[in-house]
This record gives C-alpha cells, sequence and structure tokens, in this order.
C-alpha cells in the first residue's frame, strides 16, 4: 500500500499572494477544509507544505500554503500532484476503499477463475468502471456495481467480479 495518497493537481496559480488551483482527485472534497501537511510533488521533486486556508470555485479549490507569499513562487507547481499521508486521509466507511489499494489488483470471477489485472478505474456520472487487462492485452469492462462486483480485497491485492459478455443491442 502507498504511504501517500494523491488529492488533487494543482491546474495554474491564482491571483498574486502565492494562491494555488487544484483540480480535486478525491471523492470528498470537503476534506480540503481540514487539509493541514501536504505535499507537492512533480516525481522528481517533493515538498512537503502547509495550508493554510481554502476557498471553492466551481469545480476547483483553492489553496494558500504558508511557505508561499506571492505568484512568482508558486508558478513552477503547475501540475504538480498534492499527496497526504495515508494517516492525514479521510476516514472510509464500510466498504470503501482507496482506488490505489487496488489498482494492479489480480481479478477473478465468481468461480474462481483468473480473468486479469485491474488496470484502471473510469469515472463515469453512473458509476465507476473497472478496467480488467487480460493476458492476451484485451480489456474488459465491469461496472463497479453490487450486482458485477462482490468482492475487494485491498489487504491481498484480490478482487472477485461476475463474468460477463455485453450483448449488443440491435
Amino acid at each position: 500500500m502507498e504511504d501517500r495518497l494523491r488529492v488533487g493537481v494543482v491546474t495554474t496559480t491564482h491571483g498574486i499572494k502565492g494562491e494555488l488551483k487544484v483540480f480535486p482527485t478525491t471523492d470528498d472534497v470537503n476534506r480540503f477544509k481540514e487539509l493541514k501537511k501536504c505535499y507537492l510533488t512533480n516525481n522528481k521533486e517533493t515538498l512537503e507544505v502547509n495550508c493554510v486556508s481554502c476557498k471553492f470555485m466551481k469545480n476547483i479549490v483553492i489553496l494558500k500554503f504558508k511557505e508561499f507569499d506571492n505568484i512568482n513562487d508558486v508558478e513552477r507547481f503547475k501540475q504538480y500532484d498534492i499527496l497526504v499521508d495515508r494517516a492525514d486521509a479521510v476516514s472510509l466507511g464500510d466498504g470503501e476503499f482507496f482506488i490505489c489499494d487496488i489498482i494492479d489488483a489480480d481479478v477473478y470471477d465468481e468461480y474462481d477463475k483468473y480473468m486479469g489485472v485491474l488496470t484502471d478505474i473510469l469515472e463515469t456520472p453512473a458509476n465507476h468502471v473497472l478496467v480488467v487487462t487480460k493476458e492476451d492485452g484485451e480489456e474488459k469492462l465491469i461496472p463497479l456495481i453490487r450486482e458485477f462486483v462482490f468482492d475487494i480485497d485491498t489487504v491481498n491485492k484480490r478482487v472477485k467480479v461476475k463474468d460477463f459478455e455485453m450483448v449488443e443491442a440491435d
């Protein structure tokens, strides 16, 4: 399991006082109201920063960090990820999980037949969709709903699903 979780991606600066516009990658945007310590990273560099204010503007979060006071200090952070320590992440409810905890999980059907590896999760307006890559490289899409996904084991990275073939409508 990853020690840090991505909660957003910096899109651009906001104003001249060192604020950043952040696209949230978390289901709970209100988590930013409680954000204190976090990390700015681009995989080459990681900086620990302390959030001192949070505002919301449409689907964007505007964050201000104690360490930066003007636009010149933060311009370089465009496209940086914002990470939080797992210990500081929001609490999960029963049956909830972090997406990063099941990516690369082995996927089995209801008869314990190996289907492939969970390589991605697509977010759609109706529901999330699991992308399972079979050994031959073919991808199978499975809606992340109880009727099709009935066991998610984050500890053993194993997902159990109902195997179905999509029937094309005439």
